[in-house]
């Protein structure tokens, strides 16, 4: 057992994903995404809206990336989009 994460909540770290769709005027990406464990989340393919729409300018359909999502006020959306390595 780790003490050290008792009555912790899981911190916020980088999911693995592939872009499925990209809609730069709406702001939203569709990643088919690995489990996301900071949000119990199992994973799936699903819309998010992004935080900052020149995050989408950082990558393609297809690709494989590693991205950084949160609830904010029940909407689902990434902060961050890094490729994979």
């Amino acid at each position: 057992m780790d003490h050290g994460k008792m009555g912790m909540a899981a911190t916020p770290g980088m999911t693995d994903g592939e872009v499925r769709k990209i809609d730069k005027e709406a702001g939203k990406i569709t990643i088919k995404h690995g489990d996301i464990k900071h949000m119990d989340m199992p994973g799936m393919t699903m819309v998010f809206v992004v935080k900052d729409k020149a995050l989408l300018d950082k990558t393609t359909v297809g690709a494989r990336i590693l991205f950084m999502a949160t609830n904010e006020n029940g909407q689902m959306m990434v902060t961050d989009i890094q490729p994979a390595k």
